[in-house]
């Protein structure tokens, strides 16, 4: 049976949104985060509230700024309208999942708010590939290391940290403006070192480049190998339920992440994959000894397949139409400095 989460704003404990001077009348979506969002809640699970409120006219032509309240003793956060927009455009998927709620889910909305859903497409590009993709990519790597599997094969293991580099790289042209795509190109090859099959290597072509910017990229790409260099007996505080959920949480972002590219849709709410992802919670890819059986890395590198082939086919632009952005938001802020925010 489902339940009906309609009263729980009106507990006492959620008073803040009412009283809040960021809050209040500016709070145009409340919505409910985490595995109730996900259909992936057991008995027990904790509600988590996320939404969005405007910014205040203070905070567009005044000296004021929001960016987000969160309150932990409700689990709740709600992000600034303009900073909502900032992480959106990267497609990030703890904000962009807020949009793609089933209705039910969405506790308070505003004719703001549903503005604010109707146009999720604005906000939808390749960026969803490192966003959702390179994100549980490069934690599913820090899960095998964590479990620290005795068997994993070397040669294996190069390939996944060529994966977790190569997806830093892809960032290092954001962060990096002098970063030239193909400047460093890395790749996998048969191993000078006796002790390994195959290994990574470099071809680093750069001129009249900043030391500094050199010295960063050269850390971040060696944290990564070292990262997985210390390898060692599981960490036992991690343990097997959080190892569980942390396992069904990467496999669920290369579900939103295929959709997106796939269909161009945030679909938050995992109804047809229910069972599979409250088995992976269950610990039903688990063995005795806590590692995960070969079953659980074939379904992660069959999303990973079709994942790349999301990504190849994808009808997303490379990046979003930043001009109907501007004009979304201009529309609303014009509206928030002309006092047409509905009191509550």
């Amino acid at each position: 049976m489902k339940e009906n989460f309609s009263s729980i704003l009106e507990q006492r404990e959620y008073d803040f949104l009412r009283t809040n001077e960021h809050l209040g009348r500016y709070v145009i979506l409340l919505g409910l985060g985490g595995s109730y969002s996900y259909g992936t809640e057991r008995e027990g699970s904790d509600i988590d509230v996320r939404g969005v409120a405007l910014n205040r006219k203070s905070d567009l032509i005044g000296l004021t700024t929001f960016e987000q309240y969160v309150d932990d003793a409700t689990d709740t956060t709600v992000y600034g309208f303009r900073k909502m927009i900032t992480l959106l455009l990267n497609c990030n998927p703890n904000t962009l999942e807020i949009l793609g709620l089933n209705p039910e889910h969405y506790l308070y909305l505003d004719d703001f708010g549903r503005e604010l859903i109707d146009n999720t497409r604005l906000f939808l590009s390749k960026r969803a590939i490192q966003s959702f993709g390179g994100y549980a990519d490069a934690q599913l790597r820090r899960l095998q290391n964590a479990l620290a599997r005795d068997s994993y094969p070397q040669k294996e293991k190069e390939q996944h940290i060529f994966n977790s580099v190569k997806n830093a790289m892809y960032d290092f042209r954001k962060r990096y403006e002098r970063f030239e795509n193909g400047a460093i190109r890395m790749y996998t090859d048969q191993a000078v070192n006796p002790l390994f099959d195959t290994e990574l290597f470099v071809d680093v072509d750069l001129k009249h480049y900043p030391l500094r910017d050199y010295k960063n990229i050269w850390n971040e790409m060696h944290n990564i190998v070292r990262d997985y260099d210390k390898i060692g007996k599981r960490n036992r505080k991690k343990d097997d339920n959080h190892l569980n959920k942390h396992a069904m949480h990467l496999v669920r972002l290369f579900m939103m992440a295929i959709d997106i590219l796939e269909k161009g849709e945030v679909r938050t709410y995992r109804r047809a994959e229910h069972d599979l992802l409250h088995g992976i919670r269950r610990g039903d890819y688990q063995k005795a000894d806590g590692t995960f059986r070969d079953e659980f890395y074939e379904i992660i590198n069959d999303y990973e397949k079709r994942l790349d082939l999301a990504a190849r086919d994808t009808a997303l632009p490379d990046e979003p139409d930043m001009k109907r952005v501007q004009e979304y938001v201009m529309s609303v802020n014009e509206r928030v400095v002309r006092d047409a925010v509905r009191c509550v």
